[in-house]
């Protein structure tokens, strides 16, 4: 599903060129779990972003379903994260005076899918993360940290992207609600969901099937998970 070969990335500062990834191979099979885990500084933001169609190489070739997205335009990458890719973030990125059902379906609204069918896709979503329909019609901003994260993990899933790409997503979480998060991604990548893991953190790489470290730009390890 995923292939990067020697991917890299360079950055001009201050009429200076900054290479931050300095050759990254390697492969994700559909349905995969990894983790892509690094210290800050090791590359990770700038290769989700690449992963994520949210930035283009310098250099390499980047195969998502065997489409090389590598020298896409602008335009073509819009097209790739809307159709192919869910993104949940740290941050979760909701809506606060909007409902948790309008948040969802907000994508939708965007891709202009009929009210009917959008709000029976936002439901079937949220309650594929485990979070009560009690809750559906509460506000964002009424909701505790760990249940505002599975209200992300639904939006990334209502469009029925092929991956979801997760940027540090227990990082505002208490250990216990992060727990409770990455076991609901263990849940939907059985159900078949491909998941990219993003996190500076030994114990929630250790939920994914494989982790992949990197290090000053450059992939150091490949490793099973024990767990």
């Amino acid at each position: 599903m995923i292939k990067l070969e020697n991917i890299t990335k360079d950055y001009s500062n201050a009429g200076e060129t900054v290479k931050v990834l300095k050759g990254i191979t390697f492969t994700i099979k559909d349905g995969e779990f990894v983790a892509i885990m690094g210290p800050s500084g090791s590359g990770k933001s700038t290769l989700m972003h690449v992963l994520g169609a949210l930035d283009t190489p310098t250099g390499g070739r980047y195969f998502l379903d065997e489409h090389d997205v590598s020298s896409y335009s602008q335009k073509d990458l819009a097209h790739i994260r809307k159709d192919k890719i869910g993104f949940v973030f740290q941050a979760f990125n909701l809506l606060p005076r909007a409902t948790v059902l309008r948040n969802v379906a907000l994508p939708l609204i965007y891709a202009r899918v009929p009210k009917e069918e959008r709000d029976k896709r936002a439901r079937e979503a949220l309650l594929s993360t485990g979070l009560s329909e009690d809750r559906f019609e509460h506000l964002s901003n009424q909701l505790s940290g760990g249940q505002m994260q599975r209200v992300a993990i639904a939006r990334a899933l209502v469009t029925n992207p092929s991956l979801i790409l997760a940027d540090e997503p227990t990082g505002n979480l208490d250990t216990q609600t992060g727990e409770l998060v990455l076991e609901t991604f263990k849940k939907l990548n059985a159900k078949g969901h491909t998941i990219i893991l993003i996190t500076h953190e030994r114990d929630v790489a250790e939920h994914a099937q494989r982790i992949i470290h990197i290090r000053d730009g450059l992939v150091v390890k490949e490793e099973v998970s024990k767990n």
